[in-house]
């Protein structure tokens, strides 16, 4: 310990002053709460990466069909056992700039703000993170954290892995989930046979399952099937589905 020097006034030494405990409990709030955002920002890229190698069984949305129901009708396939003119056809019904965005287009959000909210902005990315992560009751906290999630699912999944998905957990029909399990169910064909008709008509009811029928459209919507037809064979052209398809196809 250092000496006092003689000519120091003992009135001059400043003793340490000890923190207030609100202070101490404030500094401890503020590290846990640190440590806890970290875990939990860790534990969602934990679960996104395990999304991008295992197939999801179910979602909370398929399960609560299942128990209103009394089950659904629902079979993961993977990518080379789709159609690629159903996965074109799903993008152009649903997303045509798939390959161009990051997440969020966020022209089609402007677009969709612009028409009073009447038309939706979502990408297929944002529908995947819905329908596998969150719950489908349109609230401003779930499109909050669809907005934070999108970009963290596009980062660690390729394309190909987001539509694959997103194929097998949309719902084509009450209680039918999936384009294997819809394509047997309207067209009585494994998703990797579907035409391009069959195709286009499953896309056309993705927007309300519920309340369209593919293997009976009205005529505005077999207009819009021919539509999707059109723009499944654009993309196809003009690049747009690079992303998600074999150069070869």
């Amino acid at each position: 310990m250092p000496k006092r020097s003689k000519t120091e006034d003992p009135d001059d030494i400043i003793e340490p002053v000890a923190q207030p405990a609100t202070a101490r409990l404030r500094k401890r709030v503020r590290r846990l709460l640190l440590r806890g955002g970290a875990v939990a920002i860790l534990f969602v890229f934990f679960v996104i990466l395990v999304g991008r190698f295992l197939n999801p069984w179910t979602t909370l949305y398929i399960l609560s069909e299942a128990k209103r129901l009394g089950g659904v009708d629902y079979e993961f396939v993977s990518m080379e056992d789709i159609a690629p003119v159903m996965a074109r056809s799903a993008v152009a019904a649903e997303d045509a700039n798939f390959c161009l965005h990051w997440g969020l287009d966020l022209d089609a959000i402007r677009s969709a703000m612009n028409s009073g909210g009447n038309r939706g902005g979502s990408t297929i990315s944002q529908q995947v993170v819905k329908n596998l992560y969150l719950w489908p009751e349109r609230t401003w906290s779930r499109k909050a954290l669809e907005a934070v999630l999108t970009p963290a699912v596009e980062l660690v999944w390729p394309k190909e892995r987001i539509l694959e998905v997103y194929l097998n957990i949309a719902e084509f029909d009450e209680g039918v989930f999936g384009v294997q399990a819809a394509a047997q169910s309207y067209f009585g064909v494994d998703a990797a046979n579907l035409t391009a008709v069959q195709a286009s008509r499953l896309a056309t009811v993705l927007p309300a399952p519920k309340s369209r029928d593919a293997a009976n459209l009205s005529e505005s919507f077999r207009s819009r099937a021919a539509s999707i037809r059109d723009g499944a064979a654009t993309i196809d052209r003009d690049g747009r589905a690079a992303c998600f398809q074999a150069n070869d196809d």
